[in-house]
């Protein structure tokens, strides 16, 4: 879908400059860009982040980093 945007003019050179370095056109730059960005911004894409990562990792852990992470966690304002 083709769409027009407004964007700063830093932003833009920006991405002209990312688009040439990495041989990908703009849009496509703008495209994975805003991809990202919802991606970022969504509860559900961040949960499953997580749980991937959370499948990478050796669930064997040892008490002390268990309950380290617990009392980290328990703290933490979400």
């Amino acid at each position: 879908m083709k769409t027009a945007v407004s964007i700063p003019d830093e932003i833009f050179q920006d991405a002209e400059r990312l688009a040439r370095r990495t041989g990908r056109s703009r849009s496509r730059v703008l495209s994975d860009a805003l991809r990202e960005y919802l991606s970022r911004h969504s509860p559900e894409e961040a949960t499953e982040a997580v749980n991937r990562a959370c499948l990478e990792i050796d669930e064997a852990r040892d008490p002390f980093t268990a309950s380290a992470a617990h009392n980290v966690l328990a703290r933490s304002q979400w």
